[in-house]
């Protein structure tokens, strides 16, 4: 059964997942969000409103903003045996070496960490980025599945997977998220959880373009269903289990992040789709689209490892070698047939 013991909770990163996760524990936790920019926080605490990245989704009364990072980290370090602390970043790929490097010399009880992608110059994952800083000492865990940060805010159902090797903090992220609207499922499977909630943002660009141009719904599922493929083939060269990708952090972000509206890099797609550079997209899109990054430092990866991956490297050249939508297209029809199961 659920234990609904009440957590000690401090949220790293108020941008709009960071803050509908902590908008979402807040009314069962003694929770803390944490941003860097004083200026923001001191409108985010006078507003009770994030108008820069979740505008019309009022904060709690019970959840508290801080930029003060000492007392970020003093919420959940000075947390007793019975307030179960749980330390969760939320800050997008590129941040996460530098917020793991804050923490490096603090007594943190865990961390858990919210973001999708690789580490662009380095190749790495997430899980590898901490590790590499923090040591296997500190417990760790990925918090990853189809989930858009408006309908979190909201309260609107949905569902999520926690991996990571330790078993306790496994059951802790369930004890602290699982509740009200939305249901954590756990498992073991790290390389697996971040591979596919990585990829499907690459996916979703070439998703977006497709129905950008018109191409039609029979398309659409085609890149889903291919898309998906090359997710599990590039999962399995790092080690993940290929039934990881039949559940939520693969089939299920993958769908959510093709289809849906509020996806950002579905929405990098259908700009492409209308010609307009990716400076341009970027610069209005006003939010980080990970899948932008992804794609470069994924393209590398899958040819270091010889991993067959030709929706990737079709966006990757739209986004970064001056290919058209339409000839992205025009090269993924042109392919030689081969075995659907090779």
């Amino acid at each position: 059964m659920h234990d609904p013991k009440r957590h000690k909770i401090t949220v790293l990163g108020a941008g709009a997942w960071g803050t509908a996760v902590a908008i979402a524990l807040a009314s069962r936790h003694d929770v803390l969000l944490w941003g860097r920019n004083p200026a923001q926080m001191a409108t985010l605490e006078a507003a009770r409103e994030n108008t820069d990245y979740l505008a019309g989704y009022p904060l709690p009364p019970a959840l508290r903003v801080t930029a003060d990072f000492e007392q970020a980290c003093a919420h959940v370090t000075s947390a007793g045996v019975d307030e179960a602390p749980l330390l969760i970043a939320a800050c997008p790929v590129a941040g996460l070496r530098p917020l793991m490097q804050q923490l490096k010399e603090r007594p943190i009880p865990n961390v858990v960490w919210l973001c999708k992608g690789f580490e662009y110059e380095t190749g790495l994952l997430p899980h590898q980025v901490v590790r590499e800083v923090l040591g296997n000492a500190v417990p760790s865990a990925v918090l990853s599945g189809p989930s858009f940060a408006q309908e979190v805010a909201r309260g609107l159902p949905c569902a999520l997977t926690v991996a990571s090797d330790s078993a306790a903090l496994r059951e802790r992220v369930v004890s602290a998220v699982h509740g009200g609207s939305i249901r954590v499922y756990a498992c073991d499977d790290m390389v697996g959880v971040e591979v596919g909630g990585a990829v499907k943002n690459i996916l979703a660009i070439a998703t977006g373009a497709s129905d950008g141009l018109g191409l039609g719904l029979n398309a659409r599922a085609a890149l889903i269903t291919r898309g998906l493929a090359e997710i599990t083939r590039l999962g399995i060269a790092l080690g993940a289990k290929p039934a990881t990708f039949m559940g939520l952090t693969g089939m299920g972000d993958l769908i959510l992040t093709c289809t849906g509206d509020l996806s950002r890099n579905r929405r990098v797609g259908l700009a492409l789709a209308q010609g307009k550079p990716l400076e341009t997209i970027v610069a209005e899109l006003g939010h980080v689209a990970e899948g932008v990054p992804c794609a470069k430092a994924v393209r590398e990866l899958a040819h270091k490892l010889g991993v067959d991956m030709p929706i990737t490297n079709a966006v990757a050249g739209v986004l970064f070698d001056g290919v058209s939508a339409s000839s992205m297209v025009s090269q993924l029809l042109a392919r030689d047939p081969r075995n659907e199961l090779a």
